[in-house]
């Protein structure tokens, strides 16, 4: 019998950094893991869509997670993004990160019906990574079915992890949770503005974009005991995350805006197509920003003081 995946915490979504001239900057990416990983997070999943994945060459993706697999330490987590709706291009994908090392695989394939679902899974499978997370993207509804999930994990050893993405997210959180008696890896990306709910649901790990500092300290205090101060830190991060999070272009802005505030990013550079950042999306970021630099500090002085009992 499958036992839980063991990733609890914070799992950051990367990024990706370019140059003003459009081009991969992996001393930018390279800078940004340094920092996440002494932030505190526990995986690195790379690419995926806040990663413009999309938009991204089979080499450049290539890259990424070939840089993100020599700075991470066996105490993180690596999970190489496979998001791709050809099903041939898909599968070398799938060979090109596991040529490169990198076992564990995050696949978003489109649903449109349980079998050929089913069977676009069980072909990846057969490559044989240690373990397949599935991104159940569906910002406008329910998502993948219930029955098509419990198949799956039923059925396919490598499935251990479903990334939620769905609205709402909590009781389909809570309904895959009873269906594989807790032993499917549940995580929550897009519906992090519900973190303490989700928490309090049994989530096993979240997937924002940066912020990592709070984020990790939030998780930190729920599972020490101390959910009232969690709360609190998440209160103290809602008025950020309410604007960053309207929309999933929204959030690529802002948060390449404020890494490079940062100076973890050398542009905020992003690829076209995508919503515009207007005067007033910037008007309106800039002191969320400033505030969240704040906050992360502070953020990260309480942490270094819990240490790591709590993770």
């Amino acid at each position: 019998m499958k036992g839980l995946y063991p990733l609890k915490g914070i799992v950051t979504v990367l990024n990706t950094p370019f140059t003003e001239g459009n081009t991969l900057d992996l001393a930018g990416l390279k800078k940004h893991l340094h920092y996440a990983i002494g932030a505190g997070v526990r995986g690195i999943l790379v690419p995926a869509m806040a990663s413009e994945v999309y938009k991204l060459s089979d080499k450049e993706r290539q890259s990424m997670v070939e840089t993100t697999l020599a700075i991470s330490d066996a105490s993180v987590t690596v999970i190489g993004g496979a998001g791709e709706t050809d099903i041939t291009r898909r599968k070398k994908i799938v060979k090109d990160l596991l040529d490169i090392g990198c076992k564990n695989i995050l696949l978003q394939i489109p649903f449109q019906s349980k079998d050929p679902f089913i069977a676009d899974v069980c072909r990846i499978a057969e490559m044989g990574p240690d373990m397949i997370m599935i991104q159940d993207w569906d910002p406008g509804n329910d998502g993948l079915p219930l029955d098509v999930i419990v198949e799956l994990f039923e059925t396919v050893d490598a499935f251990r992890c479903l990334k939620i993405e769905t609205v709402p997210a909590g009781p389909k959180y809570s309904r895959v949770l009873e269906a594989t008696d807790g032993r499917l890896h549940v995580s929550g990306g897009w519906a992090v503005m519900t973190m303490i709910e989700a928490l309090a649901r049994g989530v096993h790990a979240f997937m924002p974009t940066g912020l990592h500092e709070v984020y990790c300290l939030i998780y930190k205090l729920y599972n020490a005991g101390q959910v009232d101060e969690a709360r609190q830190w998440f209160n103290r991060l809602l008025p950020v995350i309410s604007f960053s999070n309207q929309h999933l272009d929204i959030s690529i802005h802002f948060f390449k805006r404020l890494l490079q505030r940062q100076g973890i990013y050398n542009t905020d550079r992003v690829r076209e197509p995508i919503m515009a950042f207007d005067i007033w999306h910037k008007e309106t970021a800039d002191p969320l920003i400033a505030y969240a630099i704040e906050l992360m500090t502070e953020a990260q002085s309480i942490s270094d003081s819990i240490g790591d009992s709590a993770k």
